[in-house]
């Protein structure tokens, strides 16, 4: 789907959303101390942008700890829960369409932390303008029930009846992350509008 009707449409999203989102950012303030937006550093082409969302963890919590939240994370507040897990803290993201530092679709843009850039798979997928959605957020839309599940194996085979950081950190850098990128790898050697657009219809519908 070209990228200024993406960027249109979000436009349209944000005007209609607005009231929504500045809605749950009030509750945000309310039930958490901090700001209500969260600025994180993602990957786009030619370097780094800042992603909004909304706030989902304590202020201060992001940076403390794994890069990577699995389901039952501490760091998550009661409405950052409900928040991840309907996606609702995502929205802010609109915002970054409009300023051209995303798509709506495409693959989701990565912490440079998790990118290798030696890698020619990395370069492929992190090359390419980054999505609110795509092909791997659809497959993963549980992502951090399974990161979750996945640590806890690898914990067990450690020998320790609870995963830590580091268990969480090689779930997702040794087998989340790879899977994600082939699926994104294969999304785009056959992306078009019509597959752009059966990815936005999964995303809002299942």
């Amino acid at each position: 789907m070209p990228g200024v009707i993406q960027r249109l449409l979000a436009a349209g999203g944000l005007v209609v959303m607005g009231p929504f989102i500045l809605g749950l950012a009030v509750l945000v303030r309310l039930t958490s101390p901090g700001p209500a937006f969260h600025r994180a550093t993602r990957v786009r082409p030619g370097g780094t942008f800042t992603l909004y969302k909304l706030r989902s963890m304590g202020v201060g919590a992001a940076s403390a700890g794994s890069g990577i939240t699995s389901g039952g994370d501490p760091r998550v507040t009661r409405l950052g829960r409900i928040l991840r897990r309907t996606k609702l803290d995502e929205l802010p993201q609109l915002w970054n369409v409009v300023r051209g530092d995303m798509l709506l679709v495409g693959p989701r843009p990565e912490d440079p932390r998790y990118v290798d850039h030696a890698d020619p798979l990395h370069t492929r997928v992190f090359g390419t303008t980054p999505g609110i959605t795509g092909a791997a957020s659809v497959e993963y839309r549980d992502e951090e029930r399974i990161l979750a599940a996945t640590a806890q194996e690898l914990a067990g085979v450690r020998g320790s009846a609870r995963p830590d950081d580091a268990d969480v950190e090689r779930a997702y850098r040794d087998r989340i992350l790879p899977a994600k990128l082939a699926i994104e790898d294969a999304y785009l050697a056959r992306r078009s509008t019509r597959t752009d657009l059966d990815i936005l219809r999964r995303t809002l519908f299942g």
